[in-house]
């Protein structure tokens, strides 16, 4: 009979207590011992193995939560067996994990280890590799790196427990590592110099060579140094924290080299860690030919390469200073720009060399007649300006430019030679002329062209007239400029005459505007506007085809002629649009006869030569216009050989009763025959001209006696009269 548990014997003693009656002792007590006993036995086994299973969840969390880390974990025993490890430590150490089991030793999976070839490092030495690793085991102190043999490198720590065991922690540290090569290698063996300090107190950390070579100093030196010994002068480092992100990438120092030479960089920055230090790392692009370079051409773009003198940019910032400064006073402000007489004549007997010496001379003459305040600048080729302020009235600047004309004017000695220049002066002042510095510029540019129009080597005003008529020169470029592109300009024509048969040879094309607003617009109004501004060439170029189609329809006796101007030749497409004339109108080169000036021979360009052999290959003939009129006439006739010479119309009129001319004309008619060129006499008007032309033997006549120009259907209309009549008849007019 089971004496019942405890708590049974304890509510039975509570009922009795309530009844009053006492408990009965039991029979036998000497016999229930045993069983109390067994009891007793089984209720401590319970709770053991209730203790034990306990035990196994918390062993089973611990696993579960060191599987859970990232790092590979290990627990060891005193004898250094194996308790606890998780999946990550199995993972790094894969090649022997199969031995991983409780109990087992460490030491002895280490040998498996380096038998299979797991630890490279141990090779040759395994003994002593294993002792010196189970050393690190026992005697735990700092981390410590393992290469294994798949190339991973894991980073080990190690900590004793109370009880005289390890627990010990495993990182796979290889991208880390392969960080550190890389940037190694970009550091050490970077031709950028490159410099790592801290953050903290901008000590100097490690340099490449590269900054060792460049700034000489030592890397025990460099590593000795702050940031800031290397500053030439004090400044926030470029990784301030106040600066925006583009600041921060790239800014500009001035540091000093080991030899104490300035240098200027460009320092590019990013934040690091440094062998576990914050740290920043520069890269020190020296910039210092770059600065130089850019600040020579600063230079170069506000002044002259020649002289060294401020240039037009540099000189209209100077002027808007002093104009500025001028508005506040009652004091005058006087521009005046100076041309040199004929320095194109220097360069084309002396040579560019002599031209530029001239030039460096005339320079240094005008610094030195100027106050220090003034302002001198080099415009272009032959012209240069100076700026005087503090004036009370115009007889100031006279006296400037008097003294200025008389300083250019002395001889200059340059390789030998005594070159004699003048000058004229364009004279504008402020604020009457103008009140900005282009005004004041263009104002005393017109003044210019006015006193080398009037009397070279004198200085002139600016007047409101020449503001005019500057204006007017502009709307006509402007009409003309429109007047070429819609093909209004045409062709008039005016014949040349055989003085002997009375007959109609060819003519001469000249062009002609008709102006829907004024009319027929002169040449002489617009042609030199055309040659200044470069429209001459497509004018020319449309005058060209025009009447190389309208010669086609007239018979084939019958010859067109047309003026060049010089700076068609310059174009260098001359050649090309004659052909292309004559193969689009499908005109006889043999018809065309082409006019120059002498003062395109003046050139004596190589260039100009060969275009005119190459024209006259083609079978074109070259004429030489208004002969008489230029230098030395007779030399050009030696430098190429014309067809035709057409004797100016200043040596034709009053031919009759000017014996001078007559002479004139019979030396050219005779010089004509000695060469077997054809003699033209131009502005033919009056009978007694025309007869004493004819006595010297002169052949052919051009002018009002004749015709004036006509345009191409009154042409066709004389050509058709010509067959039929008489041709004196026919073309008096």
């Amino acid at each position: 009979m089971s004496l019942g548990s405890k708590e049974t014997r304890k509510r039975k003693r509570t009922v009795l207590a309530r009844s009053g009656r006492q408990p009965r002792k039991p029979r036998f007590a000497h016999a229930a011992r045993p069983r109390i006993e067994r009891d007793q036995f089984v209720q401590s086994r319970a709770e053991a193995e209730a203790a034990i299973a306990d035990a196994r969840r918390s062993h089973e969390r611990l696993r579960q939560a060191v599987d859970l880390l990232p790092q590979g974990i290990v627990i060891l025993d005193p004898e250094g067996r194996y308790v606890l490890w998780n999946k990550q430590y199995a993972e790094i150490y894969s090649k022997t994990a199969d031995l991983f089991q409780e109990g087992a030793r460490l030491e002895d999976t280490l040998r498996v280890g380096v038998a299979r070839g797991d630890y490279p490092e141990a090779e040759g030495h395994e003994d002593e590799w294993i002792a010196a690793r189970l050393k690190k085991l026992y005697e735990p102190g700092k981390r410590h790196e393992q290469t294994l043999s798949d190339g991973r490198v894991i980073l080990i720590e190690e900590r004793r427990t109370d009880d005289g065991g390890v627990v010990g922690l495993r990182v796979d540290i290889t991208e880390l590592k392969q960080r550190e090569a890389s940037f190694r290698l970009l550091f050490d063996g970077n031709p950028v110099p490159m410099i790592v300090c801290a953050l903290d107190d901008e000590r100097i950390l490690g340099v490449n060579d590269a900054a060792i070579a460049h700034y000489g100093y030592g890397r025990a030196e460099f590593e000795r140094l702050k940031i800031r010994s290397l500053q030439a002068f004090d400044s926030e480092p470029p990784w301030t924290k106040d600066r925006s992100s583009e600041e921060q990438a790239a800014r500009t120092w001035k540091h000093v080299k080991a030899d104490g030479a300035l240098i200027d960089l460009a320092i590019y920055s990013r934040e690091l860690v440094y062998h576990e230090r914050p740290a920043v790392l520069l890269a020190l692009m020296d910039i210092t030919e770059r600065k130089r370079a850019e600040a020579r051409l600063a230079f170069m773009a506000q002044h002259d390469g020649l002289t060294g003198l401020p240039n037009r940019n540099l000189l209209r910032q100077t002027m808007d200073e002093m104009l500025l400064h001028s508005r506040r006073s009652p004091e005058k402000v006087a521009v005046l720009m100076l041309g040199l007489d004929n320095f194109k004549a220097v360069n084309d007997t002396l040579g560019h060399a002599v031209g530029d010496k001239l030039l460096r001379g005339v320079a240094k003459r005008l610094r030195s007649t100027l106050r220090e305040e003034d302002a001198l600048a080099r415009l272009n080729s032959d012209e240069f300006a100076i700026v005087q302020s503090g004036l009370t009235r115009p007889e100031d600047a006279v006296g400037l430019a008097k003294r200025l004309l008389e300083a250019i004017a002395d001889p200059y000695l340059l390789d030998g030679h005594s070159v004699v220049i003048g000058a004229s002066i364009g004279i504008a002042m402020a604020p009457g002329d103008g009140d900005e510095s282009e005004k004041l510029l263009k104002s005393a540019g017109m003044a210019l062209s006015r006193a080398k129009l009037d009397s070279r080597g004198s200085f002139a005003f600016f007047e409101a007239a020449l503001d005019a008529k500057a204006q007017g020169r502009r709307k006509i470029e402007v009409e003309l400029r429109d007047a070429i592109q819609h093909d209004v300009l045409r062709p008039y024509y005016q014949p040349l005459i055989d003085l002997s048969s009375g007959r109609i040879t060819g003519f001469e094309a000249l062009v002609r505007w008709p102006h829907a607003e004024r009319g027929m617009v002169s040449p002489a109004e617009f042609i030199p506007v055309a040659e200044e501004t470069g429209l001459i060439n497509p004018l020319g170029g449309l005058m060209l085809r025009r009447a190389c189609l309208d010669a086609v329809t007239w018979p084939d006796d019958v010859s067109v002629a047309v003026n060049l101007s010089p700076l068609q030749f310059r174009s260098g497409n001359l050649l090309s649009m004659v052909t292309d004339a004559l193969k689009h109108s499908g005109l006889s080169p043999r018809r065309l006869e082409l006019e120059i000036t002498e003062t395109l021979l003046l050139e004596k360009s190589a260039q100009v030569l060969a275009t005119l052999h190459a024209l006259r290959a083609l079978g074109v003939r070259i004429s030489m216009d208004d002969f008489g009129t230029g230098y030395s006439s007779l030399s050009y006739l030696r430098s190429f050989p014309f067809d035709k010479i057409k004797i100016d119309q200043s040596f034709v009129r009053d031919l009759g009763a000017n014996r001078e001319a007559q002479a004139i004309i019979r030396s050219i008619v005779s010089l004509g025959k000695g060469l077997g060129v054809i003699i033209t006499a131009e502005g033919v008007e009056t009978e007694a001209e025309l007869s004493c032309l004819r006595a010297e033997g002169c052949d052919e006549g051009q002018g009002f006696l004749f015709s004036k120009a006509r345009p191409n259907a009154e042409i066709i209309s004389l050509l058709a009269a010509q067959r039929g009549i008489d041709g004196d008849a026919a073309l008096v007019a």
